[in-house]
């Protein structure tokens, strides 16, 4: 089945120029981009994204990592690509993320671990329109 996710590569990644490499082993998996592009989130819009986050122990930590520099926010499609990009992506621990996983290989730690991926078509419908418009997913 075809469909789309959300895949946003964190700040940390996108200032060790990592973006080029993540984007390469996406496209591997013969995934094909649709739309992106780099954006700074206020702590506003970073609280709003990760609302269902709120109330544990990390939201604020990662309310606030992800205000600390630009991140690259993309979607993507592909035959059931939700559950591929979760394999691709690993663990969100990239210390327990299998080898050759984005999150192993470009992850420092928990919260700092390079890539966020919707989890399922429910959290794609929320988080696509949350920074694009139908007109900006003009690849289809």
């Amino acid at each position: 089945m075809t469909e789309r996710t959300l895949v946003i590569i964190k700040p940390r990644a996108i200032r060790e120029n990592k973006l080029g490499k993540i984007i390469s082993m996406i496209e591997n998996e013969n995934f094909k981009l649709i739309a992106g592009k780099f954006i700074r989130l206020s702590r506003q819009q970073a609280e709003q994204f990760y609302y269902i986050h709120k109330g544990k122990d990390f939201y604020d930590g990662l309310v606030k990592f992800m205000q600390t520099g630009p991140i690259f926010v993309s979607v993507w499609k592909g035959e059931n690509i939700i559950d591929g990009m979760r394999k691709l992506m690993g663990s969100t621990n990239p210390e327990k993320a299998e080898k050759g996983t984005i999150r192993h290989s470009f992850g420092h730690n928990i919260r700092e671990n390079s890539i966020h991926g919707s989890d399922s078509e429910k959290s794609a419908s929320y988080e696509i329109p949350f920074f694009f418009s139908k007109n900006e997913l003009i690849m289809e």
